[in-house]
């Protein structure tokens, strides 16, 4: 039951208003919420339960999920202050990216493709089937591959590298360690892969010709770079018309011992950074999306982010 009073208290809280003004494009489920403000799922349904018995929000169930929108039947003096907890929320330092990753989890509703893969991989884990693995369904989707001539930066010893080179037209992979690039290069010779060429150089400026490569891989090397937009738009720039750049990275963390066990320079990233700078970059289509979850603590996670030129 709504009362001034009583909303008032509820939305003098930061994270609701945060969650409000995510729900002002669209209805939302939890889970959507929380890839939106990376907040907990117990976190954000207490939120909820609280703006819903205020009778702010209205939800529905849809097979096992809820979702929630604003509370089209509140009378106008609730509606009035909905809409002042919105305009307060777009001064918070949060909401920026809240918008970010909001248009992102929008357009993955359109991507049915993606709702599919979901559904198959989290199959894929719970049943044991003969001769099933990632490995094997990997060296399946490399002999889909096309042609492709691919820069892997900061492809480190070449492990990926040498995958592609065995399906693609020409890899060109990149690294700042002489010692990598020598391993690499003398191990492409030894298994006679002759499209496989390793350069030395850095990802913010790849010594590769411009508009001359279809696909440009980082793979676990972002969290590396100094200046992780320089390296994207770098990417761009080695791109043909329609060429493509796929990022796998971590998801942004709080492990910072990894800066003094793995030599990383960021923490990971947030996904409303890599939406900023390969939209800043020129990319277009971009698509980003959490990949894996580790079950072991520090519990890294991965996302995969794409785009084309």
């Amino acid at each position: 039951m709504f009362t001034t009073l009583r909303s008032l208290r509820v939305l003098a809280d930061p994270t609701r208003l945060r969650i409000l003004a995510a729900l002002e494009r669209d209805e939302l489920s939890v889970h959507e919420l929380q890839e939106i403000t990376r907040l907990g799922q117990s976190r954000i349904s207490t939120h909820l339960g609280l703006m819903q018995d205020a009778g702010l929000l209205q939800s529905r169930r849809e097979g096992k999920r809820i979702f929630y929108r604003l509370n089209a039947e509140a009378d106008s003096t609730a509606r009035e202050l909905v809409q002042l907890a919105i305009r307060g929320a777009r001064e918070l330092p949060d909401h920026a990216a809240d918008q970010v990753n909001l248009k992102r989890i929008l357009a993955l509703r359109q991507a049915q493709e993606q709702v599919y893969f979901n559904q198959v991989a989290g199959r894929f884990d719970r049943s044991y089937g003969p001769g099933r693995s990632w490995q094997a369904f990997g060296q399946l989707l490399l002999r889909l591959l096309p042609p492709l001539v691919v820069a892997d930066l900061g492809s480190g010893e070449g492990l990926l590298s040498e995958l592609l080179a065995r399906r693609c037209k020409k890899v060109i992979a990149v690294d700042n360690s002489e010692k990598m690039v020598a391993f690499g290069a003398k191990k492409a010779k030894k298994n006679g892969l002759k499209n496989l060429e390793f350069r030395l150089g850095n990802l913010q400026e790849p010594p590769i010709e411009p508009e001359s490569i279809d696909l440009v891989v980082l793979s676990q090397a972002l969290h590396h770079a100094a200046d992780p937009a320089k390296a994207i738009r770098s990417a761009h720039r080695l791109l043909k018309p329609g060429g493509q750049v796929m990022v796998l990275d971590l998801l942004r963390h709080q492990f910072k011992k990894a800066r003094e066990l793995y030599g990383d320079h960021w923490l990971g990233f947030a996904e409303s950074d890599l939406q900023h700078w390969l939209e800043a970059a020129g990319f277009k289509r971009i698509e980003i999306t959490v990949v894996a979850r580790e079950e072991q603590p520090p519990h890294f996670q991965t996302v995969l982010a794409g785009g084309v030129k």
